[in-house]
Protein backbone atom coordinates (compact mmCIF):
# COMPACT_ATOMS: atom_id res chain seq x y z
CA UNK A 1 0.00 0.00 0.00
CA UNK A 2 2.56 2.07 0.88
CA UNK A 3 4.74 1.10 -2.26
CA UNK A 4 1.47 2.23 -4.41
CA UNK A 5 0.91 5.94 -2.32
CA UNK A 6 5.10 6.14 -3.44
CA UNK A 7 4.16 5.90 -7.11
CA UNK A 8 1.18 7.79 -7.09
CA UNK A 9 2.90 10.50 -5.60
CA UNK A 10 6.02 10.61 -8.00
CA UNK A 11 3.68 10.83 -11.07
CA UNK A 12 1.43 13.56 -9.50
CA UNK A 13 4.87 15.23 -8.96
CA UNK A 14 6.84 14.36 -12.29
CA UNK A 15 5.06 17.07 -14.55
CA UNK A 16 5.72 19.47 -12.05
CA UNK A 17 8.89 18.66 -11.67
CA UNK A 18 10.23 17.67 -14.80
CA UNK A 19 10.53 21.00 -16.48
CA UNK A 20 11.68 22.70 -13.11
CA UNK A 21 14.97 19.91 -13.74
CA UNK A 22 15.35 20.86 -17.40
CA UNK A 23 15.78 24.42 -16.39
CA UNK A 24 18.01 24.26 -13.07
CA UNK A 25 20.95 22.58 -15.01
CA UNK A 26 23.26 21.69 -12.66
CA UNK A 27 23.19 19.27 -9.34
CA UNK A 28 20.13 19.30 -7.27
CA UNK A 29 20.05 20.40 -3.56
CA UNK A 30 18.16 17.80 -0.92
CA UNK A 31 16.37 20.98 0.08
CA UNK A 32 15.35 21.71 -3.50
CA UNK A 33 14.08 17.65 -4.07
CA UNK A 34 11.95 17.57 -0.77
CA UNK A 35 10.65 21.39 -1.62
CA UNK A 36 8.96 19.55 -4.46
CA UNK A 37 6.79 17.23 -2.05
CA UNK A 38 3.71 18.18 -0.04
CA UNK A 39 3.79 18.86 3.70
CA UNK A 40 2.41 15.88 4.42
CA UNK A 41 5.27 13.74 2.57
CA UNK A 42 6.28 10.80 4.81
CA UNK A 43 10.35 10.59 5.47
CA UNK A 44 10.43 7.78 3.22
CA UNK A 45 8.79 9.40 0.55
CA UNK A 46 11.69 12.13 0.94
CA UNK A 47 13.98 9.81 0.66
CA UNK A 48 12.92 8.00 -2.84
CA UNK A 49 12.73 11.53 -3.92
CA UNK A 50 16.44 12.19 -2.92
CA UNK A 51 18.03 9.48 -4.52
CA UNK A 52 16.06 9.14 -7.68
CA UNK A 53 17.02 13.16 -8.45
CA UNK A 54 20.43 13.67 -6.61
CA UNK A 55 22.87 11.09 -8.19
CA UNK A 56 26.73 11.33 -6.65
CA UNK A 57 29.24 12.64 -8.83
CA UNK A 58 32.74 12.57 -8.67
CA UNK A 59 34.92 15.40 -6.60
CA UNK A 60 37.09 17.35 -8.86
CA UNK A 61 39.68 19.29 -7.10
CA UNK A 62 40.80 22.83 -8.33
CA UNK A 63 43.78 22.75 -10.37
CA UNK A 64 44.33 26.74 -9.99
CA UNK A 65 47.33 27.54 -8.33
CA UNK A 66 48.32 28.06 -5.02
CA UNK A 67 48.84 32.52 -4.78
CA UNK A 68 48.97 32.39 -0.99
CA UNK A 69 52.23 31.51 -0.92
CA UNK A 70 54.81 34.43 0.17
CA UNK A 71 56.68 36.44 -2.49
CA UNK A 72 60.10 35.45 -3.37
CA UNK A 73 59.09 32.01 -2.55
CA UNK A 74 58.17 28.84 -4.25
CA UNK A 75 54.73 27.76 -4.28
CA UNK A 76 53.89 24.71 -1.08
CA UNK A 77 52.73 21.20 -2.23
CA UNK A 78 50.24 19.58 -1.62
CA UNK A 79 49.69 17.64 1.37
CA UNK A 80 47.77 15.21 -1.17
CA UNK A 81 50.80 14.19 -2.67
CA UNK A 82 51.69 10.82 -1.61
CA UNK A 83 55.34 11.08 -2.53
CA UNK A 84 56.08 13.72 -0.27
CA UNK A 85 58.10 12.43 2.75
CA UNK A 86 56.51 12.09 6.38
CA UNK A 87 57.76 15.35 8.22
CA UNK A 88 56.72 17.29 5.20
CA UNK A 89 53.07 15.90 5.75
CA UNK A 90 53.42 16.32 9.41
CA UNK A 91 52.31 19.37 11.28
CA UNK A 92 52.01 20.23 15.03
CA UNK A 93 48.33 19.97 15.05
CA UNK A 94 48.60 16.70 12.96
CA UNK A 95 47.39 14.99 15.20
CA UNK A 96 45.30 17.04 16.72
CA UNK A 97 41.75 15.51 17.26
CA UNK A 98 40.30 18.37 16.38
CA UNK A 99 41.75 18.50 12.68
CA UNK A 100 41.19 14.00 13.03
CA UNK A 101 37.44 13.11 13.77
CA UNK A 102 38.86 9.90 13.87
CA UNK A 103 40.92 9.88 17.10
CA UNK A 104 39.20 10.21 20.05
CA UNK A 105 40.02 13.72 21.96
CA UNK A 106 39.90 12.41 25.53
CA UNK A 107 37.18 12.24 27.98
CA UNK A 108 34.80 15.75 29.29
CA UNK A 109 34.96 16.58 32.70
CA UNK A 110 37.49 16.44 35.61
CA UNK A 111 38.85 13.27 36.00
CA UNK A 112 38.15 11.81 39.77
CA UNK A 113 40.59 10.15 42.25
CA UNK A 114 42.07 7.33 41.14
CA UNK A 115 41.09 4.12 43.32
CA UNK A 116 43.96 3.20 45.79
CA UNK A 117 45.83 0.01 45.04
CA UNK A 118 44.55 -2.72 47.69
CA UNK A 119 45.30 -6.40 47.87
CA UNK A 120 42.33 -7.64 47.85
CA UNK A 121 42.24 -5.82 43.69
CA UNK A 122 45.10 -7.55 43.18
CA UNK A 123 44.64 -10.76 41.18
CA UNK A 124 47.97 -12.16 41.75
CA UNK A 125 48.14 -11.70 45.54
CA UNK A 126 44.52 -13.36 45.88
CA UNK A 127 45.41 -16.16 44.00
CA UNK A 128 48.39 -16.79 46.27
CA UNK A 129 46.03 -16.27 49.03
CA UNK A 130 44.04 -18.74 47.81
CA UNK A 131 46.62 -20.94 46.61
CA UNK A 132 48.03 -20.84 50.42
CA UNK A 133 44.65 -21.71 51.60
CA UNK A 134 43.83 -24.99 50.17
CA UNK A 135 47.48 -26.15 50.67
CA UNK A 136 47.11 -25.66 54.12
CA UNK A 137 44.03 -27.60 54.31
CA UNK A 138 45.67 -30.65 52.33
CA UNK A 139 48.55 -30.24 54.64
CA UNK A 140 46.81 -30.07 58.13
CA UNK A 141 44.88 -32.84 56.77
CA UNK A 142 47.41 -35.39 54.71
CA UNK A 143 49.70 -34.28 58.04
CA UNK A 144 47.41 -34.28 61.43
CA UNK A 145 48.68 -37.09 63.29
CA UNK A 146 52.17 -35.41 62.99
CA UNK A 147 50.56 -31.87 64.03
CA UNK A 148 48.51 -33.62 67.00
CA UNK A 149 51.82 -35.41 68.24
CA UNK A 150 54.45 -32.24 68.18
CA UNK A 151 51.50 -30.62 69.88
CA UNK A 152 51.33 -32.88 72.80
CA UNK A 153 55.09 -32.79 73.15
CA UNK A 154 55.30 -29.14 73.27
CA UNK A 155 53.76 -29.80 76.92
CA UNK A 156 55.67 -33.05 77.58
CA UNK A 157 59.47 -34.00 77.52
CA UNK A 158 60.40 -37.15 76.00
CA UNK A 159 63.12 -39.19 77.37
CA UNK A 160 66.35 -38.44 74.93
CA UNK A 161 67.42 -41.40 75.77
CA UNK A 162 64.73 -44.10 74.35
CA UNK A 163 63.60 -44.01 70.48
CA UNK A 164 63.90 -40.35 68.83
CA UNK A 165 60.75 -38.70 67.26
CA UNK A 166 61.39 -39.64 63.95
CA UNK A 167 60.20 -37.37 60.67
CA UNK A 168 58.73 -38.65 56.86
CA UNK A 169 60.15 -36.50 53.82
CA UNK A 170 56.64 -35.34 53.17
CA UNK A 171 56.09 -34.21 56.36
CA UNK A 172 59.45 -32.11 56.60
CA UNK A 173 58.00 -30.84 53.39
CA UNK A 174 55.01 -29.89 55.12
CA UNK A 175 56.58 -27.96 57.75
CA UNK A 176 58.81 -26.24 55.21
CA UNK A 177 56.34 -25.26 53.43
CA UNK A 178 54.51 -23.96 56.38
CA UNK A 179 57.63 -21.86 57.26
CA UNK A 180 57.79 -20.28 54.00
CA UNK A 181 53.89 -19.43 54.32
CA UNK A 182 54.84 -17.91 58.41
CA UNK A 183 57.24 -15.50 56.19
CA UNK A 184 54.79 -14.72 53.79
CA UNK A 185 51.90 -13.78 56.57
CA UNK A 186 54.38 -11.77 58.75
CA UNK A 187 55.75 -9.69 55.73
CA UNK A 188 52.04 -8.95 54.40
CA UNK A 189 51.16 -7.64 58.29
CA UNK A 190 54.48 -5.29 58.11
CA UNK A 191 53.68 -4.25 54.67
CA UNK A 192 49.81 -3.47 56.51
CA UNK A 193 51.57 -1.71 59.08
CA UNK A 194 53.65 0.50 56.85
CA UNK A 195 51.40 1.60 54.73
CA UNK A 196 48.85 3.05 57.67
CA UNK A 197 51.47 4.33 60.37
CA UNK A 198 54.66 4.92 58.33
CA UNK A 199 52.82 6.15 54.44
CA UNK A 200 55.22 7.03 51.43
CA UNK A 201 55.11 5.82 48.27
CA UNK A 202 57.47 2.59 46.83
CA UNK A 203 59.50 2.54 43.66
CA UNK A 204 58.90 -1.16 43.05
CA UNK A 205 55.04 -2.89 42.59
CA UNK A 206 53.67 -3.48 45.61
CA UNK A 207 54.08 -6.99 45.28
CA UNK A 208 57.44 -6.50 44.76
CA UNK A 209 57.70 -5.06 48.48
CA UNK A 210 55.54 -7.80 49.87
CA UNK A 211 58.23 -10.18 48.32
CA UNK A 212 61.21 -8.30 50.01
CA UNK A 213 59.86 -8.21 53.31
CA UNK A 214 59.12 -11.75 53.54
CA UNK A 215 62.78 -12.81 51.90
CA UNK A 216 63.87 -10.33 54.94
CA UNK A 217 61.45 -13.32 57.42
CA UNK A 218 62.96 -16.00 56.18
CA UNK A 219 66.45 -14.56 56.25
CA UNK A 220 65.81 -14.43 59.77
CA UNK A 221 64.59 -17.39 60.28
CA UNK A 222 67.43 -19.28 59.07
CA UNK A 223 69.92 -17.27 61.11
CA UNK A 224 68.25 -18.32 63.95
CA UNK A 225 68.03 -21.92 63.07
CA UNK A 226 71.80 -21.88 62.22
CA UNK A 227 72.65 -19.85 65.58
CA UNK A 228 70.60 -22.76 66.96
CA UNK A 229 72.35 -25.37 65.50
CA UNK A 230 76.28 -24.13 65.98
CA UNK A 231 75.17 -23.21 69.70
CA UNK A 232 73.67 -26.24 70.26
CA UNK A 233 76.77 -28.25 68.37
CA UNK A 234 79.36 -26.53 70.73
CA UNK A 235 77.26 -27.23 74.52
CA UNK A 236 74.54 -29.60 73.81
CA UNK A 237 73.77 -32.82 73.61
CA UNK A 238 72.83 -34.26 69.58
CA UNK A 239 69.50 -35.81 70.43
CA UNK A 240 68.37 -32.56 72.13
CA UNK A 241 69.25 -30.60 69.50
CA UNK A 242 67.65 -32.67 67.30
CA UNK A 243 64.01 -32.49 69.40
CA UNK A 244 64.78 -28.88 69.46
CA UNK A 245 64.89 -28.52 65.52
CA UNK A 246 61.45 -30.12 65.46
CA UNK A 247 59.77 -27.93 68.11
CA UNK A 248 61.50 -24.94 66.38
CA UNK A 249 59.76 -26.10 63.20
CA UNK A 250 56.96 -26.90 64.28
CA UNK A 251 56.44 -23.04 66.43
CA UNK A 252 56.94 -21.18 63.29
CA UNK A 253 54.88 -23.28 61.29
CA UNK A 254 52.08 -22.78 63.55
CA UNK A 255 52.43 -19.06 63.57
CA UNK A 256 51.54 -18.77 60.14
CA UNK A 257 48.60 -20.83 60.41
CA UNK A 258 47.26 -18.53 63.14
CA UNK A 259 48.11 -15.39 61.51
CA UNK A 260 46.00 -16.54 58.77
CA UNK A 261 42.76 -15.73 59.20
CA UNK A 262 43.65 -12.67 60.32
CA UNK A 263 45.67 -11.69 57.17
CA UNK A 264 42.35 -12.87 54.95
CA UNK A 265 39.85 -10.34 56.91
CA UNK A 266 42.44 -7.73 56.80
CA UNK A 267 43.02 -8.35 52.53
CA UNK A 268 39.04 -8.79 52.24
CA UNK A 269 37.16 -7.63 54.80
CA UNK A 270 39.56 -4.05 55.83
CA UNK A 271 39.74 -5.08 59.27
CA UNK A 272 41.14 -2.57 61.62
CA UNK A 273 45.07 -2.67 61.74
CA UNK A 274 44.78 -1.48 65.37
CA UNK A 275 43.43 -4.94 66.21
CA UNK A 276 45.51 -7.29 63.28
CA UNK A 277 48.80 -5.75 65.13
CA UNK A 278 47.15 -6.64 68.00
CA UNK A 279 46.68 -9.32 67.23
CA UNK A 280 50.17 -10.12 65.94
CA UNK A 281 52.19 -9.24 68.97
CA UNK A 282 49.64 -11.99 70.37
CA UNK A 283 51.00 -14.60 68.50
CA UNK A 284 54.35 -13.77 68.40
CA UNK A 285 54.22 -13.81 72.23
CA UNK A 286 53.66 -16.70 72.84
CA UNK A 287 55.27 -18.54 70.56
CA UNK A 288 58.23 -17.03 72.26
CA UNK A 289 56.91 -18.45 75.47
CA UNK A 290 56.04 -21.79 74.52
CA UNK A 291 60.24 -21.42 72.98
CA UNK A 292 61.35 -20.36 76.29
CA UNK A 293 59.63 -23.15 77.95
CA UNK A 294 61.16 -25.48 75.54
CA UNK A 295 64.56 -24.41 76.16
CA UNK A 296 63.75 -24.73 79.64
CA UNK A 297 62.73 -28.16 79.70
CA UNK A 298 65.13 -29.45 76.77
CA UNK A 299 68.20 -27.95 77.38
CA UNK A 300 68.40 -26.34 81.24
CA UNK A 301 65.65 -28.47 83.17
CA UNK A 302 68.31 -31.10 84.82
CA UNK A 303 70.81 -28.34 85.30
CA UNK A 304 68.93 -25.02 87.23
CA UNK A 305 71.28 -22.65 85.12
CA UNK A 306 67.96 -20.13 84.92
CA UNK A 307 70.95 -17.13 84.50
CA UNK A 308 72.19 -18.79 81.19
CA UNK A 309 68.73 -19.82 80.11
CA UNK A 310 67.48 -16.40 80.06
CA UNK A 311 71.40 -15.27 78.28
CA UNK A 312 70.49 -17.91 75.73
CA UNK A 313 66.87 -17.12 75.24
CA UNK A 314 67.74 -13.12 74.69
CA UNK A 315 70.69 -13.77 72.77
CA UNK A 316 68.67 -15.99 70.17
CA UNK A 317 65.34 -14.72 70.59
CA UNK A 318 65.29 -11.30 71.26
CA UNK A 319 67.91 -10.19 69.31
CA UNK A 320 67.62 -11.78 66.38
CA UNK A 321 63.53 -10.44 66.39
CA UNK A 322 65.03 -6.73 67.07
CA UNK A 323 67.52 -6.94 64.06
CA UNK A 324 65.17 -8.12 61.95
CA UNK A 325 62.86 -5.30 62.74
CA UNK A 326 65.75 -2.89 62.41
CA UNK A 327 66.62 -4.59 58.88
CA UNK A 328 62.73 -3.93 57.87
CA UNK A 329 62.56 -0.49 58.60
CA UNK A 330 66.15 0.18 56.92
CA UNK A 331 64.83 -1.81 53.54
CA UNK A 332 61.95 0.15 53.62
CA UNK A 333 63.82 3.67 53.37
CA UNK A 334 65.33 2.36 50.72
CA UNK A 335 62.14 1.10 48.37
CA UNK A 336 60.41 4.55 48.96
CA UNK A 337 60.76 7.68 46.94
CA UNK A 338 62.59 10.68 49.04
CA UNK A 339 61.27 14.03 48.14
Amino acid sequence: MTQQHTDTLHTTVAADTAQQVVKHGSQLTPEEVISWLPKDATPAQMDSMVRKYIKPSEIHWSECPDTLHLPGHKPAKSFRNVQLPQYYRESFFSKDSLFHPELTGGRLGVAGDPIPYTIANDSFFVSILLACFFAIVIAIKRSKHFIARQAKDLFRVANTDGVPMTETSSEVRVQVFLMTHTCLMLGLCYYFYDRVYVGGTYMPESYQVIAIYAGIVLAYYILRMALYSGLGWVFFERKKNKQWRHTFLFLVSMEGVALFPAVMVQTFFDLSLHFLLIYVVFVVLIGKMLAIYKLFAIFFKNKGAYLQLFLYFCALEIIPLLACWGVLRMINGYLKINF
